[in-house]
């Protein structure tokens, strides 16, 4: 009997460390959002400026379920937080109209310093790669040049973001094939008109007729990333050359990006400037207090 009473013990100390421990982990998760990676957001990234008070809020909280979801490891290069903002970002802004959006089909992103082959060197001959969606035994897994995904918010006005590209696949392939056409956010009276359109852009692309990055015509998934880059940086210019791809696009997403300011780009934030976090402070006297603490320390 005193066996069974030991044994029963025991079996409650486990149960009770274990969920410390879980309680403990769970604590280490960020809950608020670092007054430091505002002023990121608002430094580097056009679509977080042009929304509202709220929509900022949920684009904040959005961030964080993201990097609490998904590892980011730096390969011979490090992973600072402008990384981890951008990233995020890439993630945030094709799937902002879908508040339950979860990338089930990634646990981990490797960011390379630069280019990458097929073997995913980052050394010697035929590095042309920026990106990658893994399959196989790097299933869950995304590669992106830091290069690249850096690149891809200093200029927001060539349609081309590596790192937004790549989550189009995840998105794409969420319903187990990557092939264009994302049913799984899709409605189905849409899939025909929309794969008849998207041959005609391609056609478009090889006749040398079209403003839309030629790698779109490379076959119907790739026209779809290169697409939906083109929609969510210059969606204006979009709505005016190819009015049919932006209404549709803009279905897909359930969003109307033309709504969206991305002209007013970056903002620079100097310590008189009234704080990010709209407390009606000036950036000296409310987040910049942190920010400055930080780089001294």
């Amino acid at each position: 009997m005193a066996y069974f009473v030991s044994f029963g013990v025991l079996l409650l100390f486990v149960y009770y460390t274990y969920n410390q421990f879980t309680k403990n982990k769970k604590s280490k998760k960020i809950k608020t959002f670092p007054a430091e990676w505002r002023i990121l957001l608002n430094q580097h990234v056009s679509f977080y400026n042009s929304l509202s008070k709220e929509e900022k809020g949920r684009f904040e909280n959005k961030i964080l379920e993201f990097l609490d979801a998904c590892r980011i490891t730096g390969i011979k290069t490090s992973v600072d937080p402008l990384d981890k903002i951008l990233i995020a970002s890439s993630a945030v802004i094709p799937i902002f109209q879908f508040p339950d959006w979860q990338y089930t089909n990634l646990n981990e992103i490797l960011l390379y310093p630069s280019h990458f082959n097929h073997k995913f060197e980052t050394t010697g001959e035929d590095r042309r790669i920026l990106g990658m969606v893994g399959n196989g035994y790097m299933e869950g897994k995304m590669i992106l040049s830091k290069e690249a995904l850096r690149r891809g918010f200093q200029n927001e006005t060539d349609k081309k973001n590596t790192a937004i590209h790549e989550f189009i696949h995840l998105i794409d392939k969420a319903d187990g094939v990557i092939d264009g056409v994302p049913n799984i956010i899709f409605e189905k009276q849409y899939i025909i008109p929309w794969l008849d359109l998207i041959n005609k852009k391609i056609e478009e692309i090889y006749n040398g007729n079209s403003d839309i990055n030629p790698y779109g015509g490379t076959n119907q998934a790739e026209f779809f990333s290169v697409i939906c880059e083109y929609f969510f940086e210059r969606p204006k210019l979009l709505e005016s050359k190819h009015p049919e791809l932006y209404s549709q696009l803009e279905k897909i997403f359930k969003h109307d990006m033309t709504s969206r300011n991305l002209d007013q780009s970056k903002v620079a934030i100097g310590r008189n400037s009234p704080c990010p976090c709209d407390s009606g402070k000036k950036f000296k006297k409310c987040c910049g207090r942190v920010h400055y603490n930080q780089m001294i320390g």
